[in-house]
C-alpha cells in the first residue's frame, strides 16, 4: 500500500481518487481553491474537495504551488508518490521530485497525441476513432513525460464530450490502479514517448464554439459533439444567439449559413455538405426539438445564420 498525495480538481478526477482511497493510504489532497460557479456566482468547493472531506482526508487549496511556503506545506506528507489527475496547475520540477518516487499523471489520450489541456474536445473535434489514458511519468514539461501503461476505448460515431470524459474518467482511475503497484516495485519501467505523432490541445476558450458555416458540415457536427456540454455551440440569427445543442450531416448544398428545407428536413448549408439541427436554444428561450422550434418561428426557414 502506497502512501500518496493526490493532485486534482474537476469530475474527471473524482474516479480516481475514490479508486486511490480503496486501495492505498491518502495522505493528503491538494485542489485548487473555491471558486464562485454558475449564475449566482456562489463559492463552491472542487468535487475532489467534496470527497476527501467526505473521507476525512486533509485537503490544501494553494492558490499558487510555485510559492516557497506552498512547498513547504507539501513536503511535510513526505508521500511515496504524488498522482495527478486534472489538476489544473503546471508542476515545478521541485515539487514533483518530492515523493520517493516523483509523480505520476493519469492524462486522457494515448500520448503523445493530444498533449495539453483539453485532450477529450480535440480528439472528437479531430474525428479519431479511438483514444485513451496514459498513466505516465511526470517532468516539467507538458504532458512529455515517459509512459507507464496505456488503455484504449472507442469513439462512436455518435460521442460527446460528456460521455468520453466519463468513459476515460472511469477507465483512468481503474488503468491507475493497475500501474501504481508494478510502478513501486519497479517492475513496470517508465518508458520513452515517440517522438512522431505529437499533437497538441490547448486550452477551450468558450469563443470556439461560435459555429463557422464556411466549415464542411462534417467538422461542424464533430464541433457540436464535442462541446456538449461545455462550452457548447452557437450561431447568431435576427441579433440573438442561437444554441445548437444537436445534429447531423448530409449531403446537398446551400449557401454557408443559409437556412434551407431539403428532403423535408430543415437543413443549413456549411462550406461542404449540409448541416441538419436537431436541437436549438434560441437566447432567452428553453431548449427545443427542430420541430417545436418552427412552430415558433416558422421564418426560421430561409434565415440567415452568422
Amino acid at each position: 500500500m502506497a502512501k500518496v498525495v493526490f493532485m486534482g480538481t474537476p469530475d474527471f478526477s473524482v474516479p480516481t481518487l475514490k479508486a486511490l482511497i480503496q486501495h492505498h493510504d491518502v495522505l493528503g489532497v491538494v485542489t485548487q481553491p473555491d471558486r464562485p460557479a454558475g449564475r449566482g456566482g456562489q463559492v463552491r468547493m472542487s468535487p475532489i474537495k467534496e470527497v476527501a472531506l467526505k473521507h476525512d482526508i486533509p485537503v490544501f487549496q494553494p492558490e499558487k504551488l510555485r510559492k516557497a511556503d506552498a512547498i513547504a506545506e507539501l513536503k511535510q506528507w513526505q508521500p511515496d508518490v504524488y498522482v495527478v489527475a486534472a489538476f489544473g496547475q503546471i508542476l515545478l520540477q521541485e515539487v514533483l521530485d518530492i515523493p520517493t518516487y516523483g509523480s505520476i499523471n493519469v492524462h486522457a489520450s494515448v500520448l503523445p497525441r493530444w498533449r495539453g489541456a483539453a485532450p477529450i474536445h480535440a480528439a472528437i473535434r479531430a474525428g479519431d476513432i479511438e483514444t485513451g489514458v496514459t498513466i505516465m511519468k511526470m517532468d516539467a514539461g507538458v504532458d512529455t513525460g515517459p509512459m507507464l501503461s496505456i488503455g484504449i476505448v472507442q469513439i462512436m460515431p455518435d460521442e460527446t464530450g460528456q460521455s468520453l470524459h466519463d468513459k476515460l474518467s472511469e477507465l483512468g482511475g481503474n488503468l491507475l490502479i493497475q500501474t501504481l503497484p508494478g510502478y513501486i516495485s519497479g517492475a513496470i519501467q517508465p518508458q520513452e514517448q515517440p517522438e512522431i505523432g505529437v499533437t497538441y490541445a490547448p486550452q477551450i476558450k468558450k469563443e470556439e464554439g461560435h459555429i463557422n458555416w464556411t466549415q464542411s458540415a462534417v467538422n461542424i457536427e464533430r464541433l457540436v459533439r464535442a462541446f456538449t456540454p461545455w462550452p457548447g455551440t452557437f450561431t447568431r440569427w435576427d441579433g440573438k444567439q442561437l444554441k445548437i445543442h444537436t445534429g447531423k450531416y448530409g449531403q446537398g448544398v446551400a449557401e454557408p449559413g443559409h437556412v434551407v428545407e431539403h428532403v423535408g428536413q430543415v437543413a443549413i448549408g456549411t462550406g461542404k455538405g449540409l448541416f441538419y439541427p436537431l436541437e436549438l436554444q434560441l437566447e432567452g428561450k428553453k431548449r427545443v426539438d427542430i420541430t417545436d422550434f418552427l412552430r415558433g418561428y416558422p421564418d426560421f426557414i430561409g434565415a440567415e445564420l452568422t
